[in-house]
C-alpha cells in the first residue's frame, strides 16, 4: 500500500488501473492511435447514417445551437458548423504549432533539405487539381481544391504500420511533404474558398493579430489575452466571410518555439532559488514550478496540452460529423466522384514522383539516405489520403447536398484505397532497402 501512495493512482497496481487506465495510456502513446480513433469515428458515422435511423444522425449534426452576446456577439451555427468552424479551428492551431516546429527546428529551416519535399508537395498538390479540373470541365471546377491536401495523422500512420524497416528517411520525407501539403491547403483555402470579405471585419482580425504580436514582443507569458485576442480574430474572420478556421495556423505560427529559460541552467538556478529560500526572502517553491514551466518552450507546452484533445477527441467527433454519407448511387456526381477519387489515388502519387525525380534530375535536392524510388512512390500513394482536410475542404466547396455527399464518397474511398496501396507499397521497397542512386531513371520507378 505504501508504494502504491508513491506513484500515482493511474499507475498502481489496483483493479482499474491495471485493466483500464494502464492499457489506455498505452495506446495513446502509440503513433497510430489517433489515427485509429479518427478511423472508428468515420466508420461510426457510415454505418449511423446508412442505416435505419439515419434521420437522427442528420438531425443531430443540423441541431441550431445560438450564441448572444448583446449587440456585439450573434452566431446562429447548426452543430456541424461549430464543429467545422470552431472546434477545427483548435486542430489547425496543431497544424501551425507543427509548421512552426518544422520552420524552426525541423527539416524545413534547412532550404536544401526541404526543397525535395516541398517541390513533391507541391507536385502532388497540382497534378490532383489538374486531373480533377480535366474531369470536371463545364460542371463543378470549384471542387479542385478537396484532393489537393494529405491527411498528416493517417500518413504517418501508414508508415509506423510498416515497422522499424522503413528508413529514419523516409519517414522525415514524409512528414515534411504533410506539413507543407498542409500549408499548401490552408494556402488554398484561404485564397479560393473566402465568400463576400467585409473589410471591416477582416481589418478587427487584422488588428486582434497585430495584438498578439505586440504582446509577444512585450514578452507577457500568460496565455489569457492570446486566447481572447484568438477568440476575437475567430469571431471577425468568421463575420468577415473568411474561413474562421484557419486563425488557428495563424496564432499557430505566432507561438514562440523556444523556451524562455535556458535549459541548461537550471540547476544552477535552482541553486540560487534554494539559497533564497534558506534566508526567506522570496515564495520559492512557486518560483521554482514557474522557471521548470518556462524550460519547455510555448509550442511544445501548448502542442503537449492540446494534441491529445485535438488526436483522441476533436478529430474524431469532426470524422463523427462529416463521414456520415449513404453510400448509393442514387444522385451521385459521377464526375466529381472520379475526379477526387483519381485526383488522390492517380494524382497524388504521379505528382509526387514525378515532382520528386524531376528535382533530383535538376540538382536541386537529393533522395535521402537509404531511401529508394520504390519508397518515394509508396510516399506518392500514401499521400493520396486525404480525409481530414479534404472532408473540410469539401464542405467548403459544395452547398448542393448532392455534389457534396460525391465528393465525400470519392474521399472516403480514395483514402482506403491510397492507404492499402501505400502500405503495400512501403512494405515491399523496405524489404529490399537497397538504396538506388539519386539520378537514377523513370525506369527504376517502373521496376519498384
Amino acid at each position: 500500500m505504501q508504494h502504491d501512495l508513491k506513484r500515482p493512482y493511474s499507475a498502481s497496481d489496483r483493479r482499474i488501473p491495471r485493466t483500464i487506465i494502464q492499457p489506455a495510456q498505452q495506446f495513446a502513446a502509440l503513433e497510430t492511435a489517433g489515427g485509429v480513433v479518427m478511423l472508428a469515428g468515420a466508420v461510426i458515422a457510415l454505418i449511423w447514417a446508412n442505416s435505419p435511423w439515419s434521420a437522427s444522425y442528420r438531425e443531430l449534426f443540423d441541431t441550431a445551437i445560438s450564441l448572444r452576446i448583446g449587440d456585439i456577439v450573434d452566431l446562429d451555427l447548426s452543430l456541424h458548423d461549430w464543429i467545422n468552424d470552431g472546434l477545427m479551428a483548435l486542430f489547425f492551431l496543431v497544424v501551425g504549432l507543427e509548421i512552426k516546429r518544422q520552420l524552426v527546428h525541423g527539416e524545413l529551416r534547412d532550404r536544401r533539405a526541404a526543397a525535395l519535399p516541398a517541390l513533391a508537395a507541391l507536385g502532388g498538390m497540382i497534378v490532383p487539381a489538374a486531373i480533377y479540373i480535366i474531369i470536371n470541365l463545364g460542371g463543378a471546377t470549384g471542387g479542385f481544391g478537396v484532393p489537393v491536401a494529405t491527411d498528416i495523422a493517417f500518413a504517418v500512420g501508414v508508415v509506423t504500420l510498416v515497422g522499424s524497416r522503413v528508413p529514419l528517411g523516409v519517414r522525415i520525407f514524409i512528414l515534411t511533404l504533410a506539413v507543407v501539403d498542409d500549408i499548401g491547403g490552408i494556402i488554398v483555402i484561404a485564397v479560393f474558398y473566402a465568400e463576400g470579405v467585409s473589410p471591416i471585419w477582416l481589418g478587427v482580425g487584422a488588428a486582434c493579430v497585430g495584438g498578439a504580436v505586440i504582446a509577444r514582443k512585450l514578452e507577457i507569458r500568460s496565455l489569457v489575452p492570446y486566447i481572447v485576442l484568438g477568440t476575437v480574430c475567430w469571431y471577425s474572420f468568421h463575420e468577415a466571410g473568411v474561413e474562421a478556421a484557419i486563425v488557428g495556423v495563424i496564432f499557430g505560427l505566432l507561438t514562440p518555439a523556444e523556451p524562455f529559460h535556458d535549459p541548461s541552467r537550471i540547476g544552477e538556478a535552482i541553486e540560487e532559488f534554494v539559497e533564497h529560500f534558506e534566508q526567506d526572502e522570496h515564495p520559492v517553491p512557486t518560483q521554482i514550478t514557474a522557471y521548470v514551466r518556462e524550460v519547455a518552450s510555448p509550442l511544445d507546452r501548448i502542442e503537449h496540452r492540446l494534441g491529445p484533445w485535438v488526436a483522441f477527441v476533436i478529430v474524431p467527433i469532426f470524422a463523427l460529423a462529416n463521414a456520415g454519407v449513404k453510400v448509393s448511387t442514387e444522385g451521385l456526381d459521377q464526375n466529381v466522384f472520379a475526379g477526387v477519387f483519381f485526383g488522390l489515388v492517380v494524382g497524388k502519387l504521379v505528382g509526387v514522383v514525378a515532382f520528386t525525380w524531376l528535382a533530383v534530375r535538376l540538382g536541386v535536392g537529393r533522395l535521402p539516405p537509404r531511401t529508394t524510388w520504390g519508397h518515394v512512390v509508396g510516399i506518392g500513394a500514401t499521400a493520396g489520403i486525404g480525409f481530414t482536410v479534404a472532408l473540410f475542404v469539401a464542405g467548403l466547396s459544395f452547398d448542393e447536398p448532392d455534389l457534396l455527399r460525391s465528393a465525400k464518397l470519392g474521399i472516403l474511398a480514395a483514402s482506403t484505397v491510397a492507404g492499402v496501396l501505400g502500405y503495400m507499397l512501403l512494405r515491399r521497397a523496405s524489404r529490399s532497402d537497397a538504396p538506388v542512386g539519386a539520378l537514377d531513371t523513370v525506369d527504376a520507378v517502373a521496376e519498384a
